[in-house]
């Protein structure tokens, strides 16, 4: 069985996140469970952050992370993450806006699909 292409392409990520927030803290171990290496920064503005990043007003979650080239905002499904980077669209990144529940760091059951979107600066 092959390497993820996440560790395969960046095996650094940068995680921003609010400080000691439980639900990012989880979310960082579901990366490292895909095999990469995360480093959590909590002493950076977030919207700051957003903002570099091309979020779109509105749609942000609790935390950003830039992943090589992209960024990935919010409670992604890992199937989405992967699903970037085997893909390499011509975007800047993806995202999933608010804390919904049943998504990797949110427990419960999933309660209808999510709406994840892909944006440019």
């Amino acid at each position: 069985m092959g390497r993820s292409p996440l560790k395969r392409r960046y095996r650094q990520r940068q995680h921003c996140i609010k400080p000691q927030c439980g639900c990012c803290d989880e979310y960082a171990r579901h990366l490292e469970k895909l095999g990469v290496d995360v480093t959590i920064i909590d002493d950076v503005e977030l919207g700051d952050i957003k903002q570099q990043a091309g979020v779109p007003y509105g749609l942000g979650s609790c935390h950003t992370i830039e992943i090589g080239e992209y960024w990935v905002e919010g409670h992604l499904p890992m199937e989405a993450v992967k699903a970037l980077f085997e893909q390499q669209p011509k975007i800047d990144g993806i995202g999933l806006a608010g804390m919904p529940i049943g998504t990797p760091g949110m427990p419960g059951p999933q309660d209808g699909p999510y709406d994840v979107y892909a944006f440019t600066d």
